[in-house]
């Protein structure tokens, strides 16, 4: 659902992963036409790297309840 979001409204993206900052700066980068596609782009490597992070954070969990 995040990457529909990403691609549709790419600045909502980055509020659904919490980082309002660079929503805003998506969403001025948006308003152009010509910036639509790179902040679509961005907003799709942004969700794919929030779930990069949660992987990583329950392997670093995982791993340090098994000692």
């Amino acid at each position: 659902m995040r990457y529909f979001i990403a691609v549709i409204l790419p600045w909502l993206s980055f509020f659904t992963i919490g980082k309002p900052f660079s929503g805003v700066i998506c969403l001025i980068l948006q308003i152009t036409l010509i910036g639509w596609p790179v902040a679509a782009l961005w907003a799709l490597f942004a969700v794919q790297n929030y779930w990069a992070d949660r992987r990583n954070a329950e392997l670093m969990d995982a791993l340090r309840r098994d000692k």
